[in-house]
């Protein structure tokens, strides 16, 4: 077979560059000649390729041995191994099989006499046996491989790792032997002097000579064990990921691959659950400042990761954060404790005499407890071995016992960058409280590269997605339901279908909507829904609309945040904002039943949003995209003392007043002003003057005053007579209207006023809804067509009250004002503000 072609590499002055390739890597004689181009030495370099076994092939061999232990017929699955690596020889080799073939039938004779000896084997025997048997896989990709790199002709040798590499097992691992190591590679390359090698990885031998392995995953320790003994420039570990995540893709799938990390970052990353890396890779590098890369095998034009000993400057302190699944907490208490030496030492000397490996520490000032988180299958183990050697004084009442907590994981943040940074701990515990996930222990070391938190299993998601969106990794994603996809719904969904991308872009903010209903019918989405499509699924095929599930769905687990934005105007769905609050689900609306219905449940809203930390956000029920209700808030919350609220609240009032000057009659105004949409399809509901008067409530709620809406003194524009008719026949006797009307605004302008129709809350708590005869000084007298105006009278603005005015009514209007609330939820869980500039 021909010499391979080489690809240009990153560094082409690098002296020997080494490549490891994993299962993934050599799945198959296709992928095997694909590595074996990435592979490819340098014009004057030479390179070290390790190899890992073929994908699964490991895992056969184990079951293999285990089924021959047994007494068992192991011989099927012998064959089928055996076959496997015919058939990639026979692709890689072509017609030129023989050499291959011959090789790999002596490494199957080899296995076969050595599952054939299981069943007889001592146990020390058999273990031995075993080890050999597992490494099998990697002896016949190192041939595969040597095949396709051109073999002996191309200037390629074959290394049986057992060969060289020498370690022997502590308490921490397999370590190696580097000096006898050293020795045994002399030796070898005496007899092998080509220029290039390819090796065998995860196999090693004892100092005594027995074949063995560095465990499950340890073939990309060993081949950074191998860069050090071969004294390797560079290395570059080929995989089926596109490097080192900032998370676990399957949990966040907006994970992003880190261009470069240091060694100790690399190392916390590693201990803490990263897939790509294993534990103990990282060592044989970083005691000689050998630089590793992390590349895709299957999509090698991409960069990849970098690890050395730099790493590089990241905007955000934290790179990257991993998981522990399935960890328990163990805390020993006892007033005793404080002050006595040697708790702590007596403690980890019982954990380390049972086995017991401790994850993270943590011990308060006070000295009263100390509590540490270990592996949940060791924990109960841990919990008796504490118990044990503490016996004496727990009898005493000095120690009050060890409790053990189970379910739990833990989250740990990684980064140079947290190094004398301050806020890293603020964000992350910020962003895990916003997403309502409770810590049960923190450790952080002094290094202050990594912050971790044992939180419960099932919060592990979406603690890890809210931790990830706090540092800006990710979008900061909220699960969104809509309901009510009426005028104000529509534009809703209009105005996020063409924000979102920007948002998610610019931002940081994924509003993911996943759920929208309107009052008989909703539809649930588990992938995010289209805001231009999504009132379309509300058809006689969608589901009947349960507000229950409904919510359950939005607030899913794996998603940090929830939010219902309830553009209804149902008391009905009003009703479920305690629950959802309660349950921390975020609720935004222009609904006014909520804020000015019954006193005991608006309470009871109030007291769930603190329980729920949660946030209930209702601009638009009065004045619908007018900062009336913010306005207010900071004239408050900055000590200002409000005397009394003056206002327009009705966009459609607002047009009629100002459009009424005597020259047409009131009731035609009535009807162009129905024809034109102002209206509610019935007049009476904005004549009646009802929706003003929740207005109103809600604002003098808002300073402080518990009114309800029997309390506020309503005045109808409708003649009691009318009240009561059906739509049409109101319509056509609307001219009733018209006479007392007129006979008002005779009278104003006698006096020099005009009318208006005005909502007004005295400075003791006295409330009007009504028309009123108005100077022509006063600020509601110069309004324009449906403008609603709010005018503020505090302590501060006496003289010269400070008015909101603008537009107060229309659909998009309301919908921006809804818009500017989700928005503004969004900021408060830690997306970034200015994102039009960014």
């Amino acid at each position: 077979m021909s010499a391979v072609p080489s690809l240009p590499q990153s560094n082409p002055l690098s002296r020997l560059q080494l490549h490891k390739f994993g299962g993934t890597s050599l799945a198959d004689a296709g992928r095997i000649a694909a590595a074996a181009r990435l592979a490819a030495p340098l014009a004057g370099g030479a390179s070290v390729v390790v190899v890992s076994a073929m994908r699964g092939v490991t895992d056969a061999l184990v079951a293999l041995a285990a089924v021959a232990r047994g007494g068992g017929d192991w011989t099927p699955g012998w064959r089928a191994l055996q076959a496997r690596h015919h058939e990639a020889a026979h692709a890689i080799a072509g017609t030129d099989t023989g050499t291959l073939i011959a090789r790999l039938d002596a490494e199957a004779a080899a296995l076969h006499a050595d599952l054939g000896a299981l069943a007889f084997a001592t146990e020390d025997a058999a273990l031995r046996l075993s080890e050999r048997i597992w490494g099998h896989g990697e002896l016949c990709s190192a041939w595969l491989m040597h095949a396709a790199l051109g073999g002996e002709p191309a200037g390629w040798a074959r290394l049986d790792a057992r060969d060289v590499l020498v370690v022997h097992g502590s308490e921490i691992g397999m370590h190696v032997d580097r000096e006898a190591s050293l020795k045994c590679l002399a030796g070898w390359r005496a007899r092998h002097p080509q220029a290039h090698v390819v090796a065998t990885g995860f196999v090693a031998r004892t100092p005594d000579g027995h074949a063995t392995t560095l465990g499950r995953n340890g073939s990309d320790h060993s081949a950074t064990l191998l860069a050090d003994l071969f004294d390797a420039d560079a290395v570059t570990i080929w995989t089926d990921v596109d490097g080192v995540l900032s998370a676990d893709p399957r949990l966040v799938p907006d994970a992003v691959c880190l261009s470069a990390l240091s060694y100790a970052e690399a190392c916390e990353l590693a201990y803490f659950g990263a897939k790509v890396l294993h534990p103990r890779t990282i060592a044989p590098l970083q005691a000689r400042g050998i630089p590793l890369s992390i590349r895709n095998a299957l999509a090698p034009s991409t960069r990849g990761t970098r690890i050395d000993a730099q790493g590089e400057t990241a905007r955000s302190p934290v790179k990257g954060l991993s998981i522990v699944d399935d960890m328990a907490v163990l805390e020993l208490t006892g007033s005793g404790m404080a002050g006595v030496p040697g708790v702590a030492e007596t403690l980890f000397a019982a954990l380390h005499a049972a086995g017991v490996s401790v994850t993270m520490i943590s011990q308060g000032s006070s000295e009263h407890s100390i509590c540490c988180v270990v592996r949940a299958p060791e924990a109960a183990r841990g919990r008796a071995a504490i118990e044990d050697a503490f016996a004496d004084a727990i009898a005493g009442g000095q120690v009050e016992g060890v409790r053990l907590e189970t379910g739990l994981c833990v989250l740990a943040a990684v980064g140079d960058g947290m190094v004398g940074s301050q806020g890293v701990a603020a964000r992350l515990f910020d962003g895990l409280a916003q997403a309502r996930v409770n810590i049960r222990a923190i450790a952080q070391g002094a290094s202050e590269r990594n912050i971790s938190v044992a939180i419960a299993q099932d919060d592990a998601t979406r603690a890890l997605r809210a931790a990830h969106a706090a540092f800006w990794l990710s979008p900061q994603t909220v699960s969104v339901g809509v309901i009510g996809p009426g005028n104000v719904g529509r534009a809703l969904l209009a105005q996020l279908s063409e924000v979102i991308p920007a948002l998610r872009a610019r931002a940081g903010v994924d509003l993911r909507l996943r759920a929208i209903a309107s009052s008989r019918r909703m539809h649930l989405g588990d992938a995010a829904l289209d805001p231009d499509t999504a009132g379309a699924l509300l058809g006689d095929h969608a589901d009947a609309c349960d507000l229950d599930a409904f919510a359950a769905h939005v607030r899913a687990d794996h998603l940090p945040h929830a939010m219902i934005v309830d553009c209804s105007a149902s008391d009905a769905v009003a009703a479920k904002y305690e629950d959802w609050l309660a349950a921390g689900i975020h609720v935004v609306t222009p609904n006014k039943h909520a804020g000015s219905g019954d006193w005991t449940r608006y309470a009871r809203i109030v007291e769930a949003r603190v329980t729920g930390h949660s946030r209930f956000m209702y601009e638009a029920t009065v004045g619908a995209g007018l900062p009336v209700i913010v306005t207010l808030r900071n004239l408050l919350d900055t000590g200002d003392t409000l005397q009394a609220i003056d206002g327009m609240l009705s966009g459609t009032l607002a047009w009629l007043f100002n459009s009424f000057d005597g020259s047409r009659p009131f009731s035609d105004l009535v009807r162009e002003a129905r024809a034109l949409g102002y209206t509610e399809p019935d007049p009476r509901d904005d004549l009646s003057g009802l929706d003003v008067a929740r207005k109103l409530v809600i604002l003098a709620r808002e300073a402080g005053r518990p009114l309800s809406l029997a309390d506020v003194a309503v005045e109808s524009l409708v003649p009691e007579a009318l009240r009561e008719l059906p739509l049409d026949e109101f319509l056509q006797r609307l001219s009733e209207l018209d006479t007392p009307m007129q006979a008002r605004l005779d009278a104003a302008r006698a006096q020099g006023r005009g009318l208006r129709h005005i909502a007004r809350l005295e400075a003791g708590g006295d409330a009007s809804v009504g028309v009123r005869a108005l100077p022509a000084d006063h600020a509601c007298m110069h309004t324009r067509l449906t403008d609603n105006l709010v005018q503020f009278t505090t302590a501060r603005y006496a003289e010269n009250p400070l008015v909101v005015q603008g537009p107060g009514a229309g659909p998009q209007v309301t919908a921006a004002g809804v818009f500017g609330d989700v928005l503004a939820i969004a900021h408060a869980l830690g997306a970034r503000t200015g994102w039009r500039h960014a």
